[in-house]
C-alpha cells in the first residue's frame, strides 16, 4: 500500500491492500475502498461511497496521433464523486468528470473527463461514456451500451444494453468532418432498446421510444415510437409509459 502523505484522508476510512494514493486527494467519512485501487492526484470522494477492487480514479487522458475528439494537455478541474457512490469492480473515471450522489456504476464501465453524470443514476456493467458528455439524474444505462462523445442524456431516460451512439457522418474521413461532429441527444425521458443504433446529431424527443434493433437516422418527435432501418414512426408511446405516470418521477 502507497498512501501520500499530503492525501486528506478523514477516520473512518476503510483502504485495503494493494491500493496507491496520490496527494491532493480527498476522501471523506465511511468510504470503503478495495484492494489495488489507484487513485491519481486531484480525486475528490463523498462520504458513505464505496470503490471496489482494481479500480482506477482520477486517470488523465492521453490523446492518440489520430484523435479528432481528445484535447492534448488540457487543464482538468479534480474528480469530483458524490455522497454514496457505488463504483464496480474494475472501473475506470477519468479527471475532469463529475458523478452526483448515489449512482451506482457497474463493474468495468469506464466513464471519460468532460462527463457529468446526475444523482441516483445507474451506469451498467461495461457501459463506455466518452468524453463531453451530459447525463442527467435517474437515468439507466444498462450492460455494454456504447455512449459517443457529444452526447445529452437528459434526465429518467433509459437506454437497453448494447446501444450504441455515434457522432461522426463521415466515418473518420476528410478534415471537413470535424466541423459537424456532435453525438445523439434523448431529451427527458425517452427510451432507448436493445442493440439499437443511432446515428450522429440525431434528437430523440420526451418520453420517445426507440424500439430493440432500430437504426435511427432522423430526429424522432417526443412521445413517439419508432421501429425498423430505418427507423420509422409506427404508434405513439402509450400513456400509462409516459415518465409523469412513473412511481420514480419526482419532478
Amino acid at each position: 500500500m502507497q498512501i501520500n502523505a499530503k492525501a486528506n484522508i478523514a477516520r473512518g476510512v476503510k483502504i485495503n491492500e494493494g491500493c496507491i494514493i496520490d496527494d491532493d486527494v480527498v476522501i471523506a467519512s465511511g468510504v470503503n475502498v478495495g484492494y489495488n485501487v489507484v487513485i491519481r492526484a486531484g480525486v475528490r470522494i463523498g462520504e458513505g461511497s464505496i470503490v471496489c477492487d482494481n479500480v482506477v480514479l482520477g486517470k488523465t487522458p492521453v490523446k492518440a496521433a489520430m484523435s479528432a475528439i481528445t484535447q492534448a494537455r488540457q487543464e482538468l478541474p479534480p474528480l469530483e464523486i458524490g455522497k454514496n457512490v457505488t463504483v464496480g469492480a474494475g472501473c475506470i473515471i477519468y479527471r475532469g468528470a463529475t458523478v452526483g450522489d448515489n449512482v451506482f456504476i457497474g463493474d468495468m464501465a469506464s466513464i471519460r473527463e468532460n462527463v457529468d453524470v446526475g444523482e441516483l443514476t445507474i451506469i451498467g456493467r461495461g457501459v463506455a461514456v466518452e468524453n463531453k458528455v451530459s447525463i442527467g439524474r435517474k437515468v439507466k444505462i444498462e450492460t455494454n451500451a456504447y455512449i459517443t462523445a457529444l452526447s445529452v442524456i437528459e434526465d429518467y431516460c433509459f437506454i437497453a444494453p448494447e446501444v450504441t451512439f455515434t457522432n461522426d457522418n463521415f466515418l473518420g474521413r476528410t478534415e471537413e468532418r470535424k466541423k459537424y461532429f456532435k453525438g445523439v441527444t434523448l431529451r427527458r425521458g425517452a427510451r432507448v432498446g436493445a442493440n439499437a443504433t443511432v446515428l450522429p446529431a440525431v434528437e430523440v424527443g420526451a418520453d420517445a421510444l426507440i424500439a430493440a434493433g432500430s437504426v435511427v437516422t432522423k430526429d424522432v418527435p417526443e412521445r413517439m415510437v419508432v421501429m425498423g432501418n430505418p427507423a420509422r414512426i409506427i404508434r405513439e408511446a402509450p400513456t400509462e409509459q409516459s415518465i409523469e405516470n412513473q412511481v420514480f418521477y419526482d419532478k
